[in-house]
């Protein structure tokens, strides 16, 4: 193993990417894996820790996902977060019982003289979100933490470098999160913390000349953060054997298309495309208001219009996509649940005649910012909002019609424009409009009116695995809102959508 690596055994808990974030973040590499992954598979990688996810199952029901307990026997350090603290309390024969729910932020009491809370206060807020607890520990472990409902917050058994907390580290929420996560890292693991962007990119950069060899291949381009960084990553790896298709398939925001060309024939020496496909993917989604059956038709046009390019350029036999972890996270992939199918994920068809290539796989959002950067990428386009592969058709609720599209580009447009004009696009992780469809009655110049609402919808997140609801300022929203039921004809009404992720998802569809 290159890298010294920490597993994320995933339970089926909503942190579980974020716990692997965490863990980057400090200079480890992290990698995510279904807790059906074999104990030979594990005991062969090397990791230099293991760490148990939550999960939403009580470890006593006889349907909950399971470990073989000599998992624990490897030598290897392990630290077992919420359901995976309980697990590991009963798969070492202690006990786990029902309690009263212990939900938010709660005054825990630590153990000092634990490496786990090393230079920690006494006592500090985590956020706990259980509705079990640890009744009776294993023997040879001790608590090291409790709060006012739990009595076992934390155990230990530090002989055998066996760690568990009821509360959530990982989350911001929890006061020294941060500080515990890298104490397990780099006092219990003992990592030194070799994961960096400028390696990644080199190595990544290698690896794809050793895949592709000689070949051609083409990338799908959309002009926005992802694919874009994966494009010039494949470039510097293959240089003029990649060609770049930039499909219009009409779905595009106010002037995007002529943008993205312009970005990639004046700053990069990269064999460039554009596809006029608008006709087409339109004909295709008419009358398709599930979005689902949305990103798979997407998904499917996609990959034949690209298969049609690579005919006319002779033999290819890659595509580059950018595909980036949280599309493949929220596709579902081992425990999680399928919460969306990313079009280039979930969406892509059985059959294809290219073999992928996704430099990025592997990647959160503000990791590919960083590899962008280390690339040379401008930091206004490293920066660009991001922009799902589907484009408009996943902020167009109900069916999609050339009018209602050209609505959504107008009150999309406005909204960004004033959010740059106030200053606050760095602030802001995402913010974009969406057409819905309801319509309600509304006065215009003293007439009568039957028209649609637009709701905006601006997120504050690093991760976007997580986000909160941005607070911008109401003067903002206000000016915003007039311009667009005064610019824009078909609206008569806006909303501001003030739901965090999760429970909702980022877009809206």
């Amino acid at each position: 193993m290159q890298h010294e690596t920490i597993l994320v055994l995933d339970f089926g808990g909503q942190y579980n990417q974020l716990i692997a974030r965490r863990v980057r973040d400090a200079g480890v590499y992290s990698v995510v894996k279904s807790y059906r992954t074999p104990l030979e598979e594990i005991r062969a990688a090397g990791y230099k820790g293991i760490i148990f996810t939550g999960g939403p199952n009580s470890v006593y029901a006889d349907d909950s996902p399971r470990y073989d307990p000599a998992i624990l026997s490897l030598g290897v350090p392990v630290l077992g977060i919420c359901y995976g603290a309980q697990l590991m309390a009963w798969m070492l024969d202690g006990k786990v019982e029902p309690a009263a729910c212990e939900y938010g932020k709660t005054q825990v009491q630590v153990t000092p003289d634990s490496l786990l809370f090393k230079g920690l206060a006494e006592k500090q807020r985590c956020w706990m979100s259980h509705t079990d607890y640890i009744s009776r520990l294993p023997a040879g472990f001790r608590v090291t933490a409790r709060s006012e409902n739990c009595s076992c917050a934390a155990m230990e058994d530090a002989g055998r470098k066996l760690y568990a907390v009821q509360f959530h580290p990982e989350v911001n929420h929890t006061e020294h999160g941060e500080e515990m996560l890298k104490n397990f890292l780099f006092r219990v693991c003992g990592c030194q913390g070799d994961w960096k962007m400028s390696s990644f990119v080199d190595d990544t950069v290698q690896k794809i000349r050793t895949q592709i060899g000689s070949g051609k291949v083409l990338c799908a381009l959309s002009g926005g953060v992802d694919s874009s960084v994966a494009a010039v990553m494949v470039s510097k790896a293959v240089g003029r054997q990649l060609t770049c298709i930039f499909v219009d398939h009409g779905l595009l925001r106010k002037d995007e298309g002529d943008m993205v060309e312009k970005m990639f024939t004046e700053n990069y020496d990269i064999n460039f495309i554009r596809v006029d496909a608008a006709d087409r993917f339109l004909n295709k989604l008419a009358g398709v208001t599930d979005p689902e059956k949305k990103r798979k038709i997407i998904g499917e046009e996609f990959i034949r219009v690209f298969e049609e390019e690579a005919g006319k350029l002779g033999e290819v036999s890659y595509l580059v996509q950018g595909t980036i972890y949280p599309d493949v996270i929220e596709s579902g992939t081992g425990s999680a649940a399928v919460i969306k199918s990313h079009h280039n994920v979930g969406g892509l068809p059985e059959r294809m005649n290219l073999k992928l290539c996704e430099p990025l796989r592997d990647l959160f959002k503000d990791e590919v910012r960083r590899a962008g950067l280390e690339l040379g990428l401008p930091y206004h386009m490293v920066w660009r909002q991001p922009f799902p592969g589907p484009g408009l058709a996943v902020r167009c609720i109900g069916a999609l019609t050339r009018e209602r599209l050209e609505i959504l580009r107008e009150a999309d447009a406005i909204f960004r424009e004033a959010i740059t004009d106030a200053g606050l696009e760095k602030s802001v992780g995402q913010y974009f409009a969406v057409i819905t469809d309801m319509r309600s009655v509304g006065v215009m110049g003293d007439a009568r009116t039957y028209d649609y609402t637009i709701a905006l919808r601006a997120v504050a997140t690093t991760d976007f695995m997580t986000a909160d609801w941005a607070r911008l300022p109401l003067e903002l929203l206000a000016e915003v809102s007039n311009r667009i039921v005064n610019e824009v004809p078909g609206v008569n009404r806006v909303v501001y959508d003030i739901t965090s992720k999760p429970p909702a998802t980022i877009e809206w569809e």
